[in-house]
């Protein structure tokens, strides 16, 4: 193998592209004496989200928040993260890059894994809107959502870098390519009209992506074995699978390992981030386990109707305050008999929302210099809009705590 074959093509201060690399929306406070590069600095204003805190709370695949051995969206990040990093080390890679777009590439996800981004997609399409899909709710989530107090003790939104943000919405690992190589312009992000349309802007960009592939497919084999989710025949399978590639087990450990030293091999700046074509197969086999006997499974059903109940009660419960004039007198009211959830999505709108809208409220929020994307709340899409985004970033034990209280009724 040859270590470092990608150092030329790296995103750092000799990459002819580096200044499109690091520019931000709009100029970020700086310190004197900061030590970290713009994408060290990505990476811990993502770490000090409360988005990425809530990560630990979210479904991976598996419902089963009592469950200290089933992994959650935050165990799934770091796999990515440890994963990604190990690629781009040896390859040459810039590995702060590597770890920043790691960390953020889902903090978009819904409550309840895949379930729940199927239910706001229904949501959205009843409003007129395109579906939900996580990638592109990460870079609203980076973009519009997070903030941060700043050093002037105000609160403004996260400010990441392009190549971070490029990276997280064209992560998408349900898209199947080999030899994976960056789009050779920069575009307008918000052209992302579907997942995996484009491929990163950077080959660092490129190493998550495959990545995050690598990364999920074993574990959730493992927790589905854990949980007896799959049975003795559906082992045999994969025994068989094992079998043909002369592997002695299929478990994260093997997949990891295997996948990440055949990329190393294979991967060049010509042929692209490749794997050969044995693991390449076998990595398309194990998916295709994983959707016929996990991810399509009917022992699903009974958990799909619940997440669509919980999401849907909370939506319903919020719409209907909707007054261009008098939402949020109608959510004080909403309050007297669901206190948590109409003070906690008043806070949230009070954020994102023009002065003009808060009254004497105003006073409480002078701190919140964020863009704010709801305006003067013109249009109930605008409304159920800001529900889905309230929503999206619940942990799964807060959205069964709101509606445990909508249940007392």
């Amino acid at each position: 193998m040859n270590e470092k074959l990608f150092e030329n093509v790296a995103s750092n201060e000799q990459n002819s592209m580096w200044e499109t690399h690091i520019k931000r929306e709009k100029e970020l406070y700086t310190r004197p004496n900061d030590i970290r590069s713009p994408y060290e600095r990505d990476y811990t204003r993502i770490l000090h989200c409360l988005a990425y805190r809530r990560l630990k709370h979210k479904t991976q695949v598996f419902f089963n928040i009592e469950n200290d051995h089933i992994c959650t969206r935050m165990e799934h990040v770091q796999h990515v993260e440890s994963v990604s990093c190990t690629i781009a080390k040896f390859l040459g890679l810039n590995t702060d890059l590597t770890k920043a777009i790691a960390m953020g590439h889902d903090l978009g996800h819904a409550p309840f894994g895949h379930e729940g981004e199927n239910e706001l997609s229904a949501l959205r399409k009843e409003n007129g809107m395109d579906r939900f899909w996580h990638e592109r709710n990460s870079l609203r989530v980076i973009d519009k959502l997070e903030l941060l107090e700043n050093s002037g003790r105000n609160f403004d939104n996260l400010c990441l870098t392009y190549a971070v943000r490029d990276g997280i919405i064209s992560h998408c690992g349900e898209v199947d390519h080999n030899g994976i190589k960056p789009h050779k312009d920069a575009i307008d992000l918000a052209d992302f009209d579907t997942p995996g349309k484009y491929q990163p802007y950077t080959w660092e960009g490129c190493v998550v992506k495959i990545s995050d592939k690598i990364a999920y497919l074993g574990r959730d084999i493992e927790d589905a074995v854990r949980l007896k989710f799959i049975g003795f025949s559906e082992l045999r399978k994969l025994n068989k699978i094992s079998r043909s590639y002369s592997e002695s087990a299929i478990n994260t450990t093997v997949i990891i390992h295997k996948f990440i030293t055949d990329i190393c091999e294979n991967s060049s700046p010509e042929k692209g981030i490749l794997l050969s074509e044995k693991y390449n197969n076998m990595l398309n086999e194990i998916k295709r386990f994983n959707y016929e006997h996990i991810y399509s499974s009917s022992k699903f059903i009974v958990y799909k109707n619940y997440v669509k109940s919980v999401i849907r009660s909370i939506y319903e419960s919020l719409i209907d305050m909707y007054d261009k004039t008098r939402t949020f007198d109608n959510l004080k009211k909403l309050g007297k008999d669901y206190p948590l959830l109409a003070a906690d999505f008043t806070d949230f709108l009070c954020k994102y929302v023009d002065k003009e809208c808060l009254g004497e409220k105003a006073g409480q929020y002078k701190r919140y210099k964020n863009e704010k994307i709801y305006g003067t709340l013109d249009t109930k899409q605008i409304y159920a809009q800001a529900i889905i985004d309230f929503i999206s970033g619940m942990t799964d034990r807060y959205a069964i705590e709101i509606y445990n209280e909508l249940l007392k009724y």
